[in-house]
């Protein structure tokens, strides 16, 4: 479970700007980790990433038994900021019958047929489990937003594409997850913030590493050319959508083995404050249960 101090370090405050010079993606984000050598800080993060992992089965028995909450974990970032790899080792441990993950591709002509957040809804997590989305609703506001002419195949209803137009969209996400925490689904979102260097040192290890071939998209360094425009339009996101009920955590990720760390320790101590409990047997449950154990030890 990861620390309150260093939770409040990565959550960003509601109602804040958002500047990501503030964001450092390396390991300089609390004077604790600061003192401590880079050796002995990856030895530390797996060892807690081992521990968050065991916490986190536990807890999601909890989560499933209990049947109240549901639990909405959100990835967007970069490319080759790592979301496939954390989902793979901080989920390790999960039960898959109780977990779904979503990655959300290029809108089908139905899905465009329908508002922006349709298609997300219809993955939405019930009661007991957990759901991930390796990139969501947000695309509608970060990709879109850095490539407008992606709004006219939207259908969208005419008017001006200004700031006005993105502040609504805002509002839509934001009334939207209201809805959701309103009814029982936990939103965690998180931001795997990698620097614009260690981006190109994994697409060139990509393209070196015949293994890793099939990972490199020409469409990748194609968005790499918008690295700018990427980098407000996630600032602006960050600053309209961090909300109290849902508010957004920026994770360092040149180092994956402390962003799997970070974001496993969130979403351990996410679920443990809960507070859940195994549901309470009725009376007439647990006679039944004590007929069924005689019956057995009859046998």
């Amino acid at each position: 479970m990861i620390h309150r101090k260093l939770l409040k370090v990565l959550r960003v405050p509601p109602g804040s700007k958002v500047d990501l010079d503030d964001f450092d993606p390396g390991l300089d984000i609390h004077p604790e980790l600061r003192a401590i050598d880079k050796d002995d800080l990856k030895a530390l993060a797996s060892e807690k990433l081992r521990e968050n992992v065991a916490e986190l089965a536990e807890a999601q028995e909890l989560l499933y038994a209990s049947d109240t909450y549901s639990l909405l974990i959100v990835l967007q970032a970069m490319d080759a900021a790592g979301k496939d790899g954390t989902i793979k080792h901080v989920m390790s441990g999960v039960n898959p019958q109780a977990c779904q993950v979503f990655a959300f591709k290029k809108p089908s002509d139905e899905e465009l047929d329908h508002n922006f957040l349709w298609r997300y809804m219809r993955a939405l997590p019930e009661r007991g489990r957990i759901g991930i989305f390796n990139r969501s609703y947000y695309e509608d506001v970060l990709v879109v937003k850095v490539h407008p002419e992606l709004l006219d195949r939207q259908k969208l209803p005419p008017g001006k594409r200004d700031k006005a137009f993105w502040e609504k969209r805002y509002d839509d996400i934001n009334r939207f997850e209201r809805h959701l925490v309103r009814n029982g689904t936990v939103i965690l979102k998180f931001f795997l913030n990698v620097s614009k260097g260690e981006q190109k040192r994994r697409f060139l290890e990509r393209l070196e590493n015949p293994e890793k071939h099939w990972k490199f998209s020409a469409a990748d360094l194609a968005e790499r050319d918008h690295w700018d425009q990427y980098r407000r339009a996630f600032e602006d996101c960050f600053t309209a959508t961090s909300t109290k009920w849902a508010p957004w955590h920026i994770i360092p990720a040149d180092y994956k083995w402390a962003a799997r760390a970070l974001v496993s320790g969130v979403i351990s101590r996410a679920i443990q404050d809960l507070d859940l409990r195994f549901p309470e047997l009725t009376p007439e449950r647990k006679k039944a249960l004590a007929q069924a154990r005689r019956k057995l030890a009859a046998e």
